[in-house]
Order: C-alpha cells, then structure tokens, then sequence
C-alpha cells in the first residue's frame, strides 16, 4: 500500500478526552482500593496486548485503553483509604447498615467509594440520597430516605464495619 494512503496525523492519533473525575474527596474501603488496582493492572495489561497485534489499523480500543489508564491512576492518586472501624455505633464510611423498610423487609447496604458503588450488589457512595439519609444514624433510629419515587421511611437494624 502506497503511504499517501496511510494518516499519520488527524483524529484518530489524538488522545480520546479525559473521563470525568468527581469532585468529592475519593474516600475508598482496602477492597476499593485492591479493586482500583487490579482494574489498572488489567487495563494496562490489555493495552499492552492491543498494542502487540500485528495489525494496528484501529487505534481506537488502544486509545480507550489509554483514557482509562489515566482514569484510574488519577483515582489511585487521589484516593483517601479508610480502614472499617471495629465496632461501628453508627453508620458511617466503610460500614453496613441493615434496615427494614414499613413492611418489615430488611436490606444491607455498605456505604463505599464512588469506584466501588454498585447498587445491584447494596453498595452506596456516601454522595448518594440514601447514603445521606444513614450517614450518622444508631441502631433503633428511623431515617426516610428522599427517593424519586417517593419517601421511605427505614428502621437501622444493625450497623457493622466492612470486612477488611
């Protein structure tokens, strides 16, 4: 193939922008922090294997390997470890709480860092409506968490620290 079909400068050698980093101090429980790590570990890893293929004509995945890599050392560097306390009397970061809800359901939640929230798994960023609503509450107290669908009032069950 002739070189003059070939770019060598132009929008696909530039860098893709920068993912978003939040604004809130980047507070993570030792699981988090293990969690950022390996992400970084397996980015680079992957990256590393994109940039060995044999044929290089889409740089785009590589690019997307890059931001992310940049992504995550940012959040590396900024981030504020907190070891779980021992024996919590009150919800607070790297704690799980159990609540019941009006109808007697109970729920755990683990309030956790931006990185590792993930509603499906009951782990909550301290930023999120019902992570305000149980910040600082004690066993017995009722706390209404303020949802888009509506209020709900929550019973604190139990209040325990994350394992290490």
């Amino acid at each position: 193939m002739s070189r003059a079909f070939v770019k060598e400068d132009g929008p696909d050698n530039e860098p893709l922008p920068d993912l978003p980093l939040s604004p809130h101090p980047n507070y993570v429980t030792p699981r988090g922090l293990q969690a950022l790590r390996d992400r970084l570990a397996a980015t680079q890893a992957t990256l590393a294997a994109l940039k060995a293929r044999p044929d290089r004509l889409d740089r785009l995945p590589e690019k997307a390997a890059e931001r992310d890599i940049r992504y995550l050392e940012a959040r590396l560097k900024s981030a504020l470890p907190v070891t779980p306390p021992a024996a919590p009397s009150e919800a607070g970061f790297a704690t799980a709480i159990t609540v019941a809800d009006e109808d007697g359901r109970e729920n755990t939640y683990e309030i956790v860092g931006e990185d590792e929230a993930d509603a499906s798994l009951g782990r909550i960023a301290p930023q999120s409506p019902l992570a305000r609503a149980l910040l600082g509450a004690r066993v017995g107290d009722s706390v209404t968490w303020a949802r888009p669908n509506g209020r709900l009032d929550l019973e604190i069950i139990a209040v325990s620290p994350l394992p290490c």
